[in-house]
């Protein structure tokens, strides 16, 4: 199956080149905001957040009223990030030296931790890295105070939640209130991917945001030139082999000659067996025989049935704690392309995990969450000299008429439409947008990504400055997995409707402190952004001219009031019906068109009849939800009725 979407970058090498006190691009923006009490750093996997960390940590102790520095990490094995590193010969004023001693992400249990914890507190100690875990342990019956002169640092922030059971959320809400704490919060996106907020939005308002996007990470590396991000779908079990085929569906799209890591399904999801132990051994039998396990480091070694080539697998989904150990212990220390081949992951080796030789991030199971799916995208987008391209696939269960979990498999993928989009998104360039006035000088001349138009509005508050600066992105992750825009999104309702009503509305529930102007502004920014960036910009002569809902518009005429009646997520449907078989798509469209129309049972089996003589009439032709004539219209709504009926009544059975 051809990618979704395929983005070429410049390879400016500009997002690894380094500054005076040698830091990359990302860290130098993130520097600018060291003074700020609260700061959120949103940027992509590999970009490098632990290092800007770092230097904010070193300023803020040598310049601030800051004697102690906590870091806190999701797991283990991402404190390895934060060990001694030399900072001072590429021209910063210090190195990084924490204590072995306060490095709290070893083996062991939490009691001892919690201690330590304590201990570091009253120490001459400066620095401590620990889990979440730790962290929450450790506040319950701390006197908040003794964090006055300490900056908490949070990786991985979006695993903080504004929800009253959420104990890291309240931990930091605690902090917040009760002490002078500095905070410094990082994480690749700020979506969540459920409808429970990060932070609540007076909470949110304290932080000073900075914001480095995927797009200036990898159009600024030096070799990787290439993304792609494809979909694949399958029938039956993903690593059986389907009964007309002669291999299973992992098989088709394994290369072994591509460093892989591989993510099978959460064991919650409908692509799961239950059995996570039989799935790894399955992919194994997909690669070859197991020849040995290196009893050092724990790696499988596999002889391919394909070349008879020795293929190094790591299995990071074996939870014996030894085992575990052993293995991440191994590939914490790899330094070449040649050490590992395939790595095989369960909720390992996604946030943090650092293997730059990864060429292909093969995910089993839909992801309904852009933090996720960005998380595992970022395995293989680190730049290294082994590849120019990376690649990530989503391997996804096809809707099956007869399966008994139809309605979640449906589900499933129009969460695997609205990401596919809004990747595209999140890895394009980004425009800015200006109101365009009739005195405007002709002469004016703006950059390339810079678009005026007329009946724009811009935000009268910082709030909605804020959201558009940084935000835009994760606010569109919210607006396309809205059941209602979902509903919408296929063309179901008219584009005015959507910009001005159901857009609206969504920004008001997301954002509820937000005056009826700046929602308004947002909104624009929404719609317009997401028009342009799905549309194709042209330059005729000394024009520019812009395709939008199939006609080429002059970008000097462009109105509000265009871009309204042209629907800015409609091309996430239309992404997706470029590779997906006709019968998917119809499930798809059948289970939302079954939610806008009221029947009941009674005129569904009185109308069967006539659908089938219409049918037969029509040459196996089924009447057309979309017909004008009433009759055929109701008929065929009366059809999806009566599949969405079958289909409860095989779920109620099972």
């Amino acid at each position: 199956m051809p990618n979704l979407v395929h983005v070429n970058y410049d390879q400016t090498g500009k997002s690894k080149s380094t500054n005076t006190l040698g830091m990359r691009e990302m860290q130098e923006k993130a520097y600018e905001g060291r003074t700020a009490q609260y700061l959120l750093l949103k940027a992509p996997p590999a970009s490098g957040k632990s290092r800007a960390l770092m230097f904010l940590a070193l300023y803020k102790l040598k310049n601030k009223d800051i004697k102690k520095v906590i870091v806190a990490v999701p797991e283990k094995s991402i404190g390895a990030s934060f060990g001694t590193t030399e900072l001072k010969k590429y021209g910063f004023f210090a190195d990084w030296k924490p204590n072995p001693k306060y490095n709290l992400c070893t083996p062991g249990v939490e009691k001892s931790k919690v201690s330590a914890f304590l201990n570091f507190l009253d120490s001459d100690e400066q620095i401590l890295v620990c889990t979440h875990a730790t962290l929450r342990f450790a506040f319950d019956g701390l006197d908040v105070k003794k964090l006055d002169n300490t900056m908490v640092a949070i990786d991985e922030f979006h695993h903080v939640s504004a929800e009253g059971d959420n104990i890291l959320g309240q931990v930091l809400k605690s902090i917040m209130a009760n002490s002078e704490a500095h905070i410094v919060a990082m994480t690749g996106s700020y979506f969540r991917g459920d409808s429970v907020p990060v932070l609540m939005p007076e909470d949110e308002a304290k932080f000073t945001k900075v914001t480095y996007t995927y797009y200036q990470q990898l159009n600024g590396y030096e070799f990787l030139k290439s993304l792609g991000i494809g979909y694949h779908f399958y029938t039956g079990k993903y690593f059986k082999k389907h009964p007309e085929k002669e291999m299973s569906a992992l098989a088709e799209i394994l290369d072994e000659n591509q460093k892989t890591i591989i993510h099978i399904p959460s064991v919650n999801s409908a692509e799961s067996s239950k059995e996570k132990y039989e799935e790894v051994n399955h992919i194994i039998d997909v690669l070859g025989v197991l020849d040995y396990q290196d009893e050092t480091t724990g790696v499988l070694h596999i002889k391919s049935h394909k070349t008879g080539k020795v293929l190094k697998v790591a299995d990071l989904v074996n939870d014996n704690p030894k085992s575990r150990d052993k293995i991440s212990a191994y590939l914490r220390e790899i330094d070449s392309a040649d050490d590992i081949d395939i790595i095989i992951a369960l909720g390992m080796a996604k946030e943090g995990f650092d293997w730059p030789y990864c060429q292909h991030a093969l995910t089993i199971g839909y992801r309904g969450s852009l933090t996720e799916i960005i998380q595992i995208i970022g395995r293989a987008t680190r730049d290294s000299d082994n590849k120019t391209h990376a690649q990530f696939t989503n391997l996804i269960a096809n809707p099956d008429a007869e399966s008994e979990e139809v309605k979640l498999s449906v589900n499933n993928m129009l969460k695997a439409i609205t990401a596919s989009l809004l990747m595209e998104q999140v890895l394009a360039p980004n425009f800015k947008f200006k109101i365009k006035k009739d005195d405007d000088d002709e002469d004016e001349e703006d950059d390339d990504k810079t678009i005026k138009i007329r009946g724009f509005k811009l935000p009268t508050s910082k709030r909605a400055e804020d959201i558009i600066e940084t935000d835009l992105n994760d606010l569109k992750a919210k607006i396309l997995q809205n059941p209602q825009m979902l509903k919408a999104m296929p063309g179901n309702v008219e584009p005015e409707v959507i910009n001005t009503v159901l857009i609206p509305k969504i920004i008001r529930e997301v954002y509820p402190d937000l005056s009826d102007e700046d929602v308004e502004a947002v909104r624009q920014h929404v719609v317009v952004d997401s028009v342009i960036k799905n549309s194709t910009i042209e330059e005729q002569g000394d024009k520019k001219f812009i395709r939008m809902a199939g006609s080429f518009v002059n970008i000097d005429d462009i109105h509000i009031d265009l871009i309204d009646k042209v629907n800015p997520f409609q091309k996430a449907f239309e992404i997706l019906s470029k590779s997906v078989t006709t019968k998917v798509l119809k499930l798809i469209d059948e289970h939302i068109q079954s939610t806008k129309f009221e029947m009941t049972e009674e005129e569904a089996i009185l109308l069967w009849p006539k659908i089938k003589e219409w049918v037969k009439n029509n040459k196996g032709e089924e009447p057309n939800i979309q017909a004008f004539d009433h009759k055929e219209k109701r008929m065929a709504e009366a059809l999806v009725f009566l599949r969405e009926l079958k289909r409860k009544k095989a779920l109620a059975d099972g």
